[in-house]
């Protein structure tokens, strides 16, 4: 079964041309004289502000303007044109209008734009409905037509239309699928009165071909995370030995030290402390009669740090 896919590039939706452009949106053939000319004055005002709007969008590539035509097109023609032309148009505004929006980057406001002019999404014609699935599955936003889409579809005058099949196929390809919602499109397809049979086997065929690419790529998912999870357990793991043999390190050195004070030669110290006392404090580091007492503290320093830093009291080191 092929559904119609979105173009690439941009915010480019289905029915616009590429790179970015609209087609131009001729008005119907009541606008352009060729049909009979029962047009009240709002409607021919909103046909020329479509023409407006689509030259803006296509040749000016000036999307506000554009946007600005439209909505003041859709509010000429009120809620519920009356004739099939005013209709058109109105579905003509609002195309112009989403590619606006879509140009400007503000495909999240596509739908609630729309839904002002429409009020319900029954209502919503199907241009406008297929328009909306499309541009909102390219930008990864499928949900957002859930409730829209199912609302459409289970409306009993919109099942009366041609184009209800191919949008019944769109809604399950773009959004009902992508979403994991398996069991409500299985419901969707076996509960439609529209499908023969042979339409029904080749939807729920191809509901079972991406109920599986699904499992296999839940597992897959499942597989990879299991595998991160593993390579972070090991290195934590890692990291946590290594801690624990720096801290043991530490602790015999300290232990190592914290014995060594005891090793200290304690006399030679308060001796050294005694005359470095008498030399800053008693007597003129600079006069001659300080030199041997000066010479003496050097030597109980020299002592002192050799008997703190001797091989023999040294902590021992062990694997």
């Amino acid at each position: 079964m092929a559904a119609p896919e979105p173009e690439p590039g941009g915010q480019q939706v289905a029915g616009l041309g590429p790179g970015g452009e609209s087609p131009p949106v001729s008005p119907p053939a009541a606008a352009t004289g060729d049909g009979p000319p029962a047009w009240s004055p709002a409607s021919a005002q909103a046909a020329s502000l479509l023409e407006e709007a689509a030259e803006l969008l296509v040749l000016q590539r000036d999307f506000a303007s554009a946007l600005e035509r439209c909505e003041a097109g859709c509010g000429s023609l009120g809620p519920a044109p009356g004739s099939d032309s005013c209709a058109e148009v109105k579905c003509s505004l609002c195309v112009v209008g989403i590619q606006a929006l879509a140009e400007m980057n503000r495909w999240r406001e596509v739908l609630s734009w729309v839904l002002q002019y429409y009020h319900l999404p029954e209502q919503l014609p199907p241009k406008i409905l297929e328009l909306c699935i499309l541009l909102y599955s390219k930008v990864r936003e499928p949900q957002v037509m859930l409730e829209v889409g199912s609302a459409w579809l289970r409306d009993q005058t919109n099942k009366s239309l041609p184009e209800y099949v191919s949008l019944l196929e769109l809604y399950l390809l773009h959004v009902l699928l992508p979403l994991g919602r398996f069991e409500g499109a299985e419901e969707l397809v076996y509960s439609c009165d529209v499908l023969d049979s042979e339409q029904k086997l080749a939807f729920v065929e191809t509901i079972c071909e991406k109920r599986c690419q699904w499992t296999q790529q839940e597992e897959m998912h499942s597989t990879h995370d299991k595998q991160e999870d593993k390579a972070t357990e090991t290195v934590l793991g890692a990291l946590s030995q290594k801690l624990l043999t720096m801290l043991t390190l530490l602790r015999r050195t300290l232990r190592s030290m914290s014995s060594h004070f005891y090793l200290l030669p304690y006399k030679k110290m308060l001796l050294a402390t005694f005359l470095l006392y008498l030399v800053v404090v008693r007597l003129d580091p600079a006069s001659p009669t300080s030199l041997p007492f000066i010479c003496k503290l050097v030597q109980l320093f020299r002592q002192a740090w050799a008997a703190v830093l001797s091989p023999i009291h040294r902590p021992p080191i062990q694997d």
